[in-house]
């Protein structure tokens, strides 16, 4: 059975030992080292009505993490949201990544959202696919904007109205 539970504080080691294998292994994040917790509550709100995060767990095991954040600092973007989702290694291509769209989608509506944007690397292609299965398109393409492990990347967007 697969279960949602809001993150707090005392889970983001959980999550950052999620996110800190794709920073060190795959170019599913930008960021290149490490992060601290600190730097982790930066990015995840933590008990926010409005952009909520969430532990998702497999019977009593954390196996994926998907939040929404303010897509910009601005009040004309208030009615759009960025999401992301990160799962344990192992996890991917099981459907949960679809599952947790659907929830996400549904809290995001409740708290006011109308757009939902991904952001990815363009070679990110499970991403992509998963995006676009659930009925994402994209919106932008933005070449040769980011650098990871040597590499020149692209940057995709992804939107959906909710």
């Amino acid at each position: 059975m697969i279960y949602f539970t809001p993150i707090t504080h005392e889970d983001l080691p959980k999550v950052k030992e999620i996110y800190d294998n794709y920073i060190l292994n795959t170019t599913a994040t930008f960021h290149s080292e490490r992060i601290t917790i600190q730097e982790l509550e930066e990015i995840i709100y933590l008990d926010n009505p409005r952009y909520p995060s969430f532990l998702i767990h497999k019977a009593d095991e954390v196996i994926e993490y998907c939040f929404i954040s303010r897509f910009k600092k601005r009040q004309a973007y208030d009615r759009t949201a960025e999401l992301s989702i990160y799962l344990k290694p192992g996890f991917t291509g099981r459907g949960i990544g679809q599952f947790a769209i659907h929830h996400i989608e549904g809290v995001a509506k409740k708290g006011g959202i109308h757009v939902l944007i991904g952001t990815l690397c363009g070679e990110n292609q499970a991403s992509i696919r998963l995006l676009e299965k659930m009925g994402y398109t994209k919106a932008a393409h933005l070449r040769n904007v980011s650098e990871k492990f040597g590499d020149i990347l692209d940057v995709v967007m992804y939107q959906k109205e909710i």
